[in-house]
């Protein structure tokens, strides 16, 4: 059954995960959090897929955790297994931050607690104009998991953060837009269609130099303006000594658009 809640689908370069709990708002249940873990590591092996797509099925993107079952742990104080789905959270987050791919989140309904933190660890975010965003989580007692507390400071800036830890309310998607937590809102209906253009653009850029500023982005945080530019340096000696590279410079010369992938996307 743990299997049948997560569907990933690949097609054209790009891999597709959509969360398949619909009548459940897409909420996680059982083993379905080591199995997004599973979909996600699975693409990131995949040499042929060059872009990803997270979505939920149905109305929703993911509400989070399944409280009736949290509730059960909690009550009968099986604090370690409550734990457990944490660490599996972690795993998620993880296997997105690793993901040597662009990952765009296609935020097509609520997305709460552990689901908006899937959603925040991802490259890009697309939202459906009925969209939300929220870290819900001490509305029932918890701190936020997920990476969330790593990721949503840096995406709006600690003051916001904390308005939005402590105060626990569902963003719109507009809202969210204006304060830095989702790319691009569109109309529901334009949602998949938009996310699989990006895709489809970033599957067809040359893998390295994505890859090599995916890790920029995330070292730049922790690092000096020095580091960076060192970083810079290795990145850029790597790309010289691609084939992509020198695909993409002849290309330019010869007055034609170039083809790559012929450097590996890992």
């Amino acid at each position: 059954m743990s299997e049948s809640l997560v569907l990933v689908e690949v097609e054209d370069g790009v891999g597709t995960l959509t969360l398949n709990r619909p009548e459940k708002l897409n909420a996680f249940i059982g083993e379905m959090r080591d199995r997004i873990a599973d979909g996600i590591e699975r693409l990131a092996d995949d040499e042929g897929v060059r872009a990803v797509i997270i979505t939920g099925a149905g109305r929703a993107f993911c509400a989070g955790a399944d409280v009736k079952y949290l509730t059960q742990l909690i009550e009968s104080q099986s604090i370690d297994e409550a734990v457990a789905l944490v660490e599996a959270g972690r795993r998620v987050a993880d296997a997105i931050r690793r993901m040597p791919k662009p990952v765009i989140a296609a935020i097509n309904g609520p997305a709460a607690g552990g689901g908006a933190n899937m959603a925040l660890a991802c490259d890009l975010r697309i939202a459906a104009e009925g969209a939300s965003i929220g870290q819900t989580f001490n509305r029932i007692g918890l701190h936020p998991d997920w990476g969330g507390t790593y990721n949503v400071p840096r995406l709006v800036g600690p003051a916001r953060a904390a308005e939005l830890f402590f105060f626990a309310e569902m963003v719109p998607a507009d809202e969210a837009l204006a304060i830095g937590l989702v790319n691009r809102v569109v109309p529901a209906n334009e949602l998949m269609a938009l996310a699989r253009e990006w895709a489809e653009r970033l599957a067809a850029k040359p893998a390295l130099p994505l890859r090599l500023a995916k890790r920029a982005i995330q070292r730049s945080l922790a690092s000096s303006f020095d580091e960076m530019l060192d970083y810079e340096t290795e990145a850029q000696r790597a790309c010289f000594e691609s084939a992509d590279a020198l695909e993409g410079v002849r290309a330019f010369v010869e007055k034609r658009r170039p083809v790559f992938g012929k450097d590996d996307a890992s």
